[in-house]
């Protein structure tokens, strides 16, 4: 049932995480959130631990302090981040706003689901097992410590 055995085991793993991406962020749409995209996880995942200053952002996803406030400025715009008031007020600080953990929850909720039908057409075992050798290969490439540490780059 394999689409396409010719692809390499990265464009598969990748074309996989933006299908998923793709039912995340249409069941997001019909959860009230409309408008948000990818690439807001790429801002998301550093705020998860702590609130991050516009300058920390920009260093963990080693782009530009003005392509940072940009993204930043459009996610406020949603209501998934806000500002935190700082006794600096040269800088800048951000956290994921409630409706920001809202959204968290249900990307999380909605990958379960899909975990839980994969499992399901493929079986438990055998997921597994993909799982395996993509973390194995991960590890081979050195990507481990970026996905533990939450630094997953934006696509360049």
């Amino acid at each position: 049932m394999i689409v396409e055995s010719t692809l390499d085991i990265g464009y598969l793993g990748s074309f996989l995480g933006a299908r998923m991406n793709d039912v995340v962020r249409t069941r997001g749409a019909t959860q009230g959130f409309a408008g948000l995209r990818d690439s807001y996880g790429y801002v998301i995942q550093h705020l998860i631990d702590k609130d991050r200053t516009i300058s920390e952002l920009a260093a963990r996803m080693e782009i530009s302090q003005q392509a940072v406030s940009k993204c930043v400025s459009e996610m406020t715009r949603h209501r998934v981040v806000e500002y935190v008031s700082a006794k600096d007020k040269r800088v800048t600080i951000v956290r994921l706003s409630s409706r920001g953990w809202d959204a968290v929850r249900l990307a999380r909720r909605t990958r379960k689901q899909l975990e839980r039908r994969l499992q399901k057409a493929v079986g438990v075992r055998r997921y597994e097992d993909a799982q395996q050798v993509l973390a194995t290969c991960l590890a081979v490439l050195g990507g481990v410590r970026r996905v533990r540490t939450r630094r997953i780059p934006l696509p360049r």
